[in-house]
């Protein structure tokens, strides 16, 4: 552990990359790790039509790749590898996964978050088996059949829409009356009602299925009445859990493992920065991470600056 990097950046979605293009930009050396690789959950996007300056509509791994271009057009450098540790210090150490430690004088965490579980009995027995987390993924295997959507935010709409290409017949359920998904996406789920159907102020709790799912069993949370739905897949969308137990004990966060940060980025801990989902925040969309991103370049610059060390030479 000889080279002590200006910059390590973890996660490479919007986020990760925003920040890495401008930290490299700004002459600093600049790694930006991630255990997958570039996109985040951006790549599984079917299609990008609210990023400005970006009118039609583009696929997320189409965008990716054009961020990830850009970052490493300045110099920035991508890894693919997954952090197990943080040892807070001046420079800030970092484990990963295979064993190797690395140096940095400023950490930006972009970590992202994770697709949350129901944590109802079926779903994990049978993911991979007709339950999903990903529309983009998996839907042509469902061809010709009839899914389960659950959730009711902007993801949970897009997904719904993206499987009625594919789907006989597609049934929404969500917990409240109404969708939380913007306008625009309600008015394109109304146009596909031949296709997409609802199950309001309804939860499921329970998957059915041995080696692959046959149906949910949906219960009103009004009147507490449970029926059977029959289906093919299951596809959840209720939120992400942010990816930042890595962290925990390092920095600030709140009940649900965000990491709290001030406007300009910073966390509790000096010298280490979070941007994009994984930080406590109001709207979590590409357009915001990426703002999220230059900030935390910004300030970790500036943090460097103000090093003892760099002072002298």
């Amino acid at each position: 552990m000889n080279v002590v990097h200006d910059v390590v950046i973890i996660g490479a979605g919007p986020a990760g990359l925003t920040a890495g293009l401008y930290c490299a930009r700004g002459g600093l050396d600049t790694l930006i790790l991630d255990r997958v690789g570039a996109g985040g959950q951006m790549v599984w996007c079917d299609n990008v039509e609210n990023y400005p300056g970006v009118p039609a509509p583009i696929t997320g791994m189409e965008l990716t790749e054009r961020m990830r271009a850009q970052a490493e057009g300045f110099g920035a450098r991508l890894e693919v590898a997954e952090v197990s540790r943080v040892s807070v210090g001046q420079p800030i150490n970092i484990a990963l996964g295979d064993g190797r430690l690395l140096a940095c004088r400023a950490l930006i965490v972009a970590t992202g978050g994770v697709p949350r579980r129901l944590g109802v009995p079926g779903e994990k027995e049978l993911t991979g088996k007709g339950v999903s987390y990903c529309a983009t993924c998996d839907a042509a295997f469902f061809r010709g059949r009839e899914v389960i959507v659950v959730g009711g935010g902007d993801t949970a709409a897009q997904e719904a829409l993206f499987l009625a290409r594919f789907c006989r017949k597609v049934t929404v359920v969500h917990r409240r009356d109404r969708l939380r998904a913007a306008h625009v996406l309600r008015q394109r789920l109304a146009a596909a009602a031949d296709k997409v159907g609802f199950i309001w102020k309804s939860r499921i709790t329970a998957i059915e299925g041995n080696d692959k799912v046959i149906g949910v069993v949906v219960e009103d949370i009004n009147s507490g009445t449970a029926n059977r739905v029959p289906c093919d897949g299951v596809f959840i969308f209720v939120g992400q859990v942010p990816a930042s137990g890595f962290l925990r004990g390092v920095v600030a966060m709140d009940s649900e493992g965000h990491i709290v940060t001030d406007e300009e980025m910073r966390t509790s801990t000096p010298g280490i920065f979070a941007c994009g989902d994984v930080r406590r925040k109001l709207l979590r969309q590409v357009v915001t991470a990426c703002g999220d991103g230059a900030l935390a370049a910004e300030s970790a610059q500036r943090y460097i600056e103000g090093l003892p060390s760099l002072s002298g030479g």
